[in-house]
C-alpha cells in the first residue's frame, strides 16, 4: 500500500478552468485518473477556486493499461495534467 508521502505529485496542470488550479498548480487533495483517455476525474469547472494549500497528488489511477499503473496506483515520479483528448488529461499516461 502506498503512503501519502509516496504518491506522485501533480507537477503541473495547464487546465486553467479547473477550480483546483491556481497558477498552473493542482490544489486538490488527490486526483483520480480514469476514463477512456486518462482523464483527470477530479477536474471541476465551477465559479470559484478552492483546494488545499499544497500541491495535489495522484490518489488513484483506473487506467490499468498505463505503464505507471501498479495495482491501480500511479508509480510515476510525478504527473502533468493538461489538454489532450479533453480539458484535463494525464499527460504522463503511457500505454503498456
Amino acid at each position: 500500500m502506498t503512503t501519502l508521502q509516496e504518491m506522485p505529485q501533480v507537477q503541473g496542470c495547464s487546465a486553467s478552468s479547473c477550480s483546483y488550479n491556481a497558477e498552473e498548480a493542482c490544489h486538490a487533495g488527490a486526483i483520480t485518473i480514469g476514463g477512456d483517455h486518462a482523464h483527470c476525474g477530479t477536474f471541476v469547472e465551477i465559479s470559484f477556486r478552492s483546494g488545499l494549500d499544497r500541491t495535489g497528488v495522484v490518489g488513484a489511477c483506473h487506467r490499468s493499461d498505463c505503464t505507471h499503473n501498479e495495482s491501480l496506483e500511479c508509480t510515476a515520479a510525478s504527473v502533468q495534467v493538461g489538454s489532450a483528448d479533453d480539458k484535463a488529461d494525464c499527460l504522463t499516461y503511457s500505454a503498456r
